[in-house]
């Protein structure tokens, strides 16, 4: 949320004395911090869309409850981690264990497969559909622990003001997730331990037979601002000590909604009466 405190107490005194443009702003100024949290948490683009847009009417209509006794982006971030949380308990989701989702990778590779066999973009629609499902195999406490502190960085004190919890409760969760999936990770990912057979590309194939991907519409490639340069990132990435190289992976994939459809759909919003029904992203 790159706005300077000055700017941003400004934004909220004219948003909430009914000023169209500075809510406009104040919204736009969150929502790529929103999204990218209901995007890994969520695993589904669509979804994260869905939810996202709820939590910025939440923040539209609760502006007034904010009374200044944390950082606006932990008020933010609070009710946006709540909603999320509750939009799991109508879903009935059911997951892969981390030795499911383990058993998942070593069952379908193409082992023959070569580098330059697919596409780059399906290479790129597999490599993030699996760290996307990897985070769901963690307790959604968790999950919110380690996409907060370990993705989006959040210092442990914010984070845990965000999960209603204690700061040394918070680096308990967030220990055990990273520990979770950096140990995952290091185990099977041939991205952050070249010596593992799991590729991406040897995944193409079996995505494919799977109805995981399709050539017609890509789910996640498409909702992520991808690097061209992704053997550089890589490069970097295993540069990096072994406890980092998992958080660094996640950082480079940056989920965005497209900005044309959202602003679209803010200024609708925001120009409709409090009886029409609220237009919709998609």
């Amino acid at each position: 949320m790159k706005i300077r405190p000055d700017q941003l107490q400004q934004l909220i005194s004219q948003a909430r004395a009914g000023q169209q443009l500075a809510l406009e702003s104040l919204i736009r100024a969150i929502q790529p911090n929103v999204y990218a949290l209901a995007f890994r948490f969520l695993m589904h683009p669509q979804d994260a869309e869905d939810r996202t847009q709820e939590i910025l009417l939440k923040v539209t209509t609760r502006l007034n409850q904010f009374n200044g006794d944390s950082q606006f982006s932990t008020w933010v971030y609070r009710l946006a981690s709540n909603h999320l949380l509750d939009s799991l308990k109508s879903n009935n989701v059911v997951m892969m264990t981390f030795d499911e989702f383990s058993e998942d990778l070593a069952n379908g590779l193409e082992l023959d497969a070569n580098t330059s066999a697919y596409e780059e973009q399906l290479i790129s629609e597999v490599r993030i559909g699996c760290t996307q499902a990897l985070l769901q195999c963690l307790t959604p406490e968790l999950r919110l622990s380690y996409i907060l502190g370990e993705i989006l960085e959040l210092d442990h004190q914010q984070a845990a003001q965000v999960q209603h919890i204690s700061s040394a409760s918070f680096r308990k969760r967030l220990s055990r997730a990273r520990e979770s999936v950096n140990d995952f990770m290091q185990s099977n990912c041939g991205l952050i331990e070249s010596i593992n057979p799991c590729r991406c590309h040897k995944r193409v194939k079996p995505a494919f037979s799977l109805n995981r991907i399709s050539r017609k519409k890509t789910v996640f490639s498409s909702a992520i601002k991808t690097s061209k340069e992704f053997p550089e990132v890589l490069q970097h990435i295993r540069s990096l000590q072994h406890t980092q190289r998992v958080a660094a992976l996640y950082q480079a994939q940056q989920p965005q909604i497209p900005p044309e459809t959202f602003i679209k759909w803010l200024r609708q919003t925001l120009n409709q009466s409090s009886t029409e029904e609220t237009p919709s992203l998609h």
